[in-house]
């Protein structure tokens, strides 16, 4: 399997996880106000103060983003890009987020894949500070109660990188046991999810939100990314028995590397490791 030398020491525990409860819920993002403030008031709306969404088809703008990209200083594997501001509305096509902590205050990691309004297809890490909703969209989210994403530097990578901690109830109405998870570099994605589950007696669970990188990507469509830094975004995710009875966890994803190539489809089980992490939501089906 593919693996990247990352600047730090690798830490023994591969899989950050609080269990947790939650509820999934839609909401639209009001026109006008940052993209941060506007998805943390939908949370809130909701009695949540973080979780994970999804959205298709969307408005920013003004609207500021970073590619992946290669390290000019060796201090990470790899890095981000400048920012690119591009003008006019952008439209996005899809993207994921996660909303918690840093710094002591609300941020989101959010990765996604849109359309310039000069025609120009990119993707990439939005920049919460940057991004400002153009028109109202609606979008898919999954509060959790009892555990929060926070921004904590990690030695491994030399990031600061979300990872879920528990947090005290704040007594939102939930309908489900689920799992915040970050994943670690240099492992399967699918097989982690796969091992995490069945140590756990989970026989179908559901993927939300969804924002991380691979070394590269290979899908089952027969596709390959070879630049080894991207920027992804799960657009579905499930782990459930396949033909043999065993786990298997289906991950479609979309993604850009740090060439500017996009790519989408369904991961190849057992051929993508993490690069820098993997955070998501997993709720248990059973």
């Amino acid at each position: 399997m593919r693996t990247i030398k990352q600047p730090g020491t690798p830490v023994a525990e591969r899989l950050q996880w609080v269990e947790a409860r939650g509820r999934a819920f839609s909401f639209t993002l009001e026109a006008g106000l940052p993209l941060l403030e506007a998805a943390c008031r939908g949370f809130a709306a909701e009695g949540f103060t973080g979780g994970v969404l999804n959205f298709g088809q969307g408005a920013l703008g003004p609207f500021g983003y970073v590619m992946p990209a290669l390290s000019k200083t060796g201090e990470n594997a790899a890095f981000y890009s400048d920012t690119y501001r591009p003008a006019g509305v952008t439209r996005t096509r899809l993207g994921s987020m996660t909303i918690g902590t840093r710094d002591g205050a609300l941020f989101f990691h959010c990765h996604g894949l849109w359309i310039e309004a000069g025609g120009k297809t990119s993707g990439g890490h939005m920049l919460p500070d940057e991004t400002i909703v153009a028109e109202p969209f609606e979008v898919e989210a999954f509060g959790i109660d009892g555990a929060v994403f926070t921004a904590e530097p990690d030695p491994e990578t030399n990031f600061k990188l979300f990872g879920p901690v528990r947090a005290a109830s704040s007594g939102a109405r939930t309908t489900s046991r689920v799992f915040a998870l970050r994943l670690r570099p240099n492992q399967d994605f699918a097989f982690c999810l796969e091992a995490f589950c069945r140590d756990r007696g989970i026989t179908r669970a559901k993927i939300h939100g969804g924002v991380g990188s691979t070394i590269g990507a290979r899908f089952t469509h027969g596709g390959v990314t070879e630049p080894f830094a991207t920027e992804l975004a799960i657009t579905a995710g499930t782990i459930a028995p396949g033909a043999s009875g065993a786990l298997e966890a289906a991950l479609d994803v979309a993604l850009i590397d740090y060439t500017g190539g996009i790519a989408e489809g369904r991961l190849v089980r057992g051929d993508n490791p993490v690069l820098m992490t993997m955070e998501l939501v997993l709720e248990a089906l059973d």
